[in-house]
């Protein structure tokens, strides 16, 4: 089953949605499959699987997730005998969630023998992302030329899509990226303000001052990133680089 939302602005994470729409349906529902008497087949508890799955994704699209969302539930293991039930429960299994490759669980909650199985269960959310039109080299920034937006499977990979032009343009490439990626935060890193050894300035406030000094970084600095740099009176201090490379100790 496919599920088509409205295309909004500014796409955002989806799978932190779909977790609370799952939840929404978990709580309320519990399926029948025919009467007491009657053993079910793998392929009457997959269908149920299949129509949970569907129930679950479906709810208002929230602001910024503009992604057509599917659903493939999987096959039991034909070799399963499972005793009949009257009532058939399925569940997202503790630290899983609806999103790319996961498994959803089925159980027993009313039957004369109690048992409990799950089934792998694909969900792919397509949707607009920026893709690289050429190969980039690790290190290497970005400019606006590097990508165009094309549609892809948000839920292919567990990092989540940077959806933004201006979340990308000037970062540079955490690895070697190829031609036909999608852009995910964890390929990207912010540009190296300075290297390891570099002297450094440091800006320690609190109690409404700021006192100005300098030391020797300890590691490469980005902005944002939260480095050690010994200073010139040989104490190691700790703080957060700013966008002008100075490091920030409170």
């Amino acid at each position: 089953m496919t599920s088509s939302l409205r295309p909004l602005a500014a796409p955002v994470s989806a799978a932190p949605r779909l977790r609370g729409v799952a939840g929404a349906v978990l709580a309320g529902l519990g399926l029948w499959l025919g009467g007491s008497a009657q053993a079910q087949s793998n392929a009457d508890l997959e269908a149920l699987s299949q129509r949970w799955a569907d129930a679950a994704l479906q709810g208002d699209a929230p602001a910024g997730m503009p992604l057509r969302l599917q659903v493939q539930v999987g096959k039991l293991d034909a070799r399963l005998q499972l005793a009949a039930c009257a009532k058939v429960e399925p569940y997202l299994p503790p630290g899983t969630r609806l999103w790319g490759r996961t498994r959803i669980g089925l159980r027993c909650v009313q039957g004369g023998k109690p048992w409990n199985v799950y089934l792998p269960v694909t969900v792919q959310a397509f949707g607009p992302a920026w893709v690289l039109n050429n190969n980039v080299r690790m290190g290497d920034a970005l400019s606006a030329g590097d990508a165009s937006v094309a549609e892809v499977d948000w839920a292919e990979n567990d990092s989540p899509v940077v959806a933004s032009q201006p979340d990308w343009v000037g970062q540079e490439a955490a690895r070697h990226l190829q031609a036909g990626q999608a852009l995910r935060q964890n390929m990207l890193r912010a540009p190296q303000l300075f290297a390891l050894g570099a002297q450094v300035k440091v800006a320690v406030t609190g109690g409404g001052f700021t006192i100005i000094s300098s030391g020797r970084a300890m590691a490469a600095g980005a902005e944002g990133a939260n480095i050690r740099v010994r200073m010139d009176n040989g104490r190691l201090v700790s703080g957060v680089v700013n966008a002008q490379g100075v490091v920030e100790v409170k």
